[in-house]
């Protein structure tokens, strides 16, 4: 009896351990992506957190622009070969990189030409791929216009990303706490709000308030505007021609990277790479 069941440990034994993991199913070379998050240098205020004044750093002072060079330096570690931001085709980029190259943008505070374009010009990369996109929501509202679509009204009806409930109360403390000022500095900021932990808060924010309309239309709304903003985002990023032998640099508004995080560790594709990981 006892050899039976000494047989029948060793044949589940072996089952066990001949079991792949699931990544080894998935062992291709794969891209090494790197997602920057960033505040928005000029302070633009189009998102639902807006920065008082007297939060906002001026990254042209020439404190904060040490800082800026700090940060370029540290995001160089990574050797990208290509890099995508997040602007639309129209903002003409690839122009904007050549003026840059003769002298010209020095002077504004948008973190596409602190960050994205500085860092291009630096490493001689002669290309940017604009990866910004509209959401499904937006098509539909060009096409038919929202005052003709009663089915839209009614879900969009309050989503504003503004509510008053214990948790986003929280949320606009921790957003508030996360300013740039409160750090000492600019690198060490974006290393905190590039973090695994923040990204997963900054994703949670997205899950409450506004995401609670009524029934579902919270949801729904969700994941026709924002969360089908970025699944095309993702895509536009899919479209860059790659090798293993790339790595690709996303700088983007930090809403977005923690979306972006979510759908780069999920992909067979890419390999993430951790911003604080930088050597």
């Amino acid at each position: 009896m006892k050899t039976l069941i000494y047989s029948l440990l060793v044949c589940f034994s072996t089952f066990v351990s001949a079991q792949k993991k699931p990544s080894e199913y998935f062992n291709n070379p794969k891209t090494k992506v790197l997602i920057v998050g960033s505040f928005h240098f000029d302070y633009p205020n189009l998102d639902a957190h807006k920065t008082e004044k007297s939060d906002q750093v001026d990254v042209l002072s020439p404190k904060t622009a040490k800082e800026v060079t700090e940060l370029v330096e540290y995001i160089k570690k990574f050797k990208p070969t290509k890099i995508a931001i997040e602007a639309w085709p129209k903002w003409n980029a690839n122009q904007k990189l050549k003026e840059y190259s003769e002298g010209k943008y020095r002077d504004k505070r948008d973190e596409r030409y602190q960050l994205a374009i500085r860092i291009a010009n630096e490493l001689k990369i002669n290309e940017l791929f604009s990866i910004d996109a509209s959401s499904i929501s937006d098509d539909l509202e060009k096409r038919y216009g929202k005052q003709d679509s009663a089915y839209f009204n009614a879900i969009s009806k309050d989503y504003d990303f503004q509510s008053n409930d214990a948790i986003s109360n929280q949320y606009t403390v921790f957003f508030k706490s996360t300013e740039p000022k409160n750090f000492k500095s600019i690198l060490e900021s974006f290393k905190y709000m590039n973090s695994k932990e923040f990204h997963q808060y900054e994703y949670g924010a997205y899950l409450t308030g506004d995401f609670k309309l009524r029934d579902h239309d919270g949801a729904d709304m969700l994941s026709l505007y924002w969360y089908n903003r970025n699944l095309r985002m993702f895509r536009n990023i899919q479209n860059i021609p790659h090798n293993a032998e790339d790595r690709i640099l996303v700088i983007a508004g930090n809403g977005h990277a923690s979306v972006l995080r979510q759908l780069f560790t999920s992909s067979p594709e890419y390999e993430y790479v951790e911003f604080s990981n930088l050597k």
